[in-house]
């Protein structure tokens, strides 16, 4: 099997990716991960050596919602089936199916706490995940479905910072420039969460600016505990990468019978259950 992972430069695309990797062998596959760096040109590439190379299946993270369809739906032509992990293509027919976080469900009960937490008053700012993906805009949509309500609470910026954790720390430097008395921001994900925290200790605001994020990494999980950042919403990306080995596993012993897309539940982590998910 074929691990194809958007970018190896996260922690949690990591996971993502030996997790996958690991499940395959224990099935008895030989797994070979493969990093796209956030290039649609290297996954293009990826693909091109698999369908040579003639894989049995392909545990796919993919770069691009609409951009990596074709790539899809190649190997599909050339009778290797795809499994997306945590990211979807804009195809119901390519993949075999999509494994995927609840992402808008998840952020519509983050931003239940936001409103809370800021007392459904004050400014805030996003930051945004890769444009090009739809985990960027289901998180922001169902994030916005709920503080979008509360009129006193107002965004006065919203910026991409690519889903990477140096990026959100330039993005937040040059935010807090022009709006230095912002009360809150939300980020796509924990790396940019973590970045912003960092510039926003930089500037002496972390006592003033709260800040939140998505994905349940470690090192969010500890700056909960630590009162640093705010809140997350939990993934389980093991349980998403060992899934979709399994059903590469069935597909492969002859099952056709898969759901366009296989959702994957949530959770909201809060200073009041981090202990749970740290321990």
């Amino acid at each position: 099997m074929a691990v194809v992972i958007s970018t190896l430069n996260n922690p949690w695309f990591v996971v993502l990716a030996e997790s996958a990797a690991a499940k395959a062998r224990e099935l008895g596959y030989r797994a070979v991960i493969y990093d796209s760096q956030n290039s649609s040109a290297r996954e293009s590439e990826h693909f091109d050596n698999i369908i040579t190379m003639r894989y049995d299946a392909i545990l796919f993270n993919p770069t691009d919602a609409d951009g990596s369809v074709l790539n899809v739906t190649r190997a599909r032509d050339a009778g290797i089936p795809t499994f997306c992990m945590d990211r979807e293509i804009n195809s119901r027919d390519a993949a075999v199916t999509q494994l995927l976080s609840d992402n808008f469900t998840g952020c519509v009960e983050l931003g239940q706490y936001f409103v809370r937490e800021m007392n459904q008053r004050g400014t805030y700012v996003e930051i945004l995940g890769l444009v090009g993906d739809n985990n960027t805009w289901n998180r922001s949509r169902g994030f916005h479905s709920v503080v979008d309500e509360f009129p006193d609470l107002v965004m006065v910026a919203q910026q991409s910072a690519d889903f990477d954790r140096n990026r959100a720390m330039e993005v937040m430097e040059s935010i807090l420039q022009a709006n230095p008395d912002i009360d809150a921001v939300f980020c796509g994900n924990d790396a940019m969460a973590l970045g912003a925290y960092q510039a926003i200790l930089s500037a002496g605001k972390a006592d003033q600016i709260k800040v939140f994020g998505f994905d349940g990494a470690y090192d969010a999980l500890r700056s909960i505990e630590n009162n640093r950042i705010s809140a997350t919403v939990m993934q389980f990306p093991v349980l998403m990468a060992e899934k979709s080995a399994v059903l590469a596993d069935e597909y492969i012993n002859g099952r056709r019978d898969f759901d366009s897309r296989t959702p994957v539940e949530v959770v909201l982590v809060t200073p009041e259950n981090v202990s749970e998910f740290l321990d």
